[in-house]
């Protein structure tokens, strides 16, 4: 049964808890994070979210469907994991996502090349699924960068516990992977702050449209590709 004396006790020790927050480069791995201190640091959220899922989860093959998921979500976290300046990474329904910490812009540059190999990974797979009578998929890519704070939350002592993004970088990507590939928008939906971050990289600034969301604000929209990737789909991928 809950205690709502004690819980009482432990939401007044966290209300007046001094947090100490600290403003740094490169975000530390998570061993350095505990509940009475916070960083806060240049980050980029990808979120990657498959369109009209309520849809696929509901057609009555749900072996079918449970091959298109297994198939889309290995694939897409291969391109994400495995990089020093990850700092989380995860699946939370029909969205797959990841955060690094990204200092510096040839940082970002690298979340836009895996953004492009996801676009193409979705070509190859709905070419699979199509020579096996599988459902294709859409997916909306989001991507945001800004500087933000990351403080450890959960209970006290139980285990239970993780990471929780302030800022624009989480929220605002996993809003824009919403928007991508949805209402005249292309896949891949970036924020203000990630395309001022890529205009020097090889991932040419005049591939985007500015747009305008009420509550989003601007963001930019492409439809950019791995060009070696894509030839090779287009060739019977052999």
């Amino acid at each position: 049964m809950y205690d709502y004396k004690k819980g009482k006790e432990r939401v007044v020790e966290i209300l007046t808890n001094e947090l100490d927050v600290e403003e740094i480069d490169e975000l530390p791995a998570d061993e350095n994070l505990t509940y009475s201190n916070a960083y806060k640091s240049w980050v980029t959220g990808i979120f990657v979210d498959i369109r009209d899922s309520t849809s696929l989860f509901t057609k009555e093959n749900k072996k079918d469907v449970s091959r298109v998921i297994r198939a889309f979500t290995s694939e897409v976290l291969e391109i994400l994991r495995d990089k020093s300046n990850l700092r989380e990474i995860g699946i939370r329904g029909d969205c797959i996502y990841a955060v690094y910490t990204t200092p510096r812009k040839n940082q970002i540059n690298q979340i836009m090349t895996d953004a492009a190999y996801i676009n193409s990974l979705l070509k190859m797979l709905n070419k699979l699924f199509r020579e096996k009578d599988l459902p294709e998929i859409k997916a909306g890519i989001g991507i945001s960068s800004a500087q933000e704070l990351v403080v450890k939350a959960g209970r006290k002592g139980t285990g239970l516990n993780n990471k929780v993004w302030i800022g624009d970088a989480v929220t605002k990507s996993a809003n824009f992977s919403g928007l991508g590939n949805k209402n005249g928008n292309k896949p891949i939906i970036i924020s203000s702050c990630t395309y001022l971050n890529i205009k020097d990289a090889e991932i040419h600034p005049d591939w985007f449209s500015q747009k305008k969301d009420n509550i989003l604000g601007t963001y930019y929209d492409c439809d950019i590709i791995i060009i070696d990737f894509n030839n090779w789909i287009n060739e019977g991928m052999k």
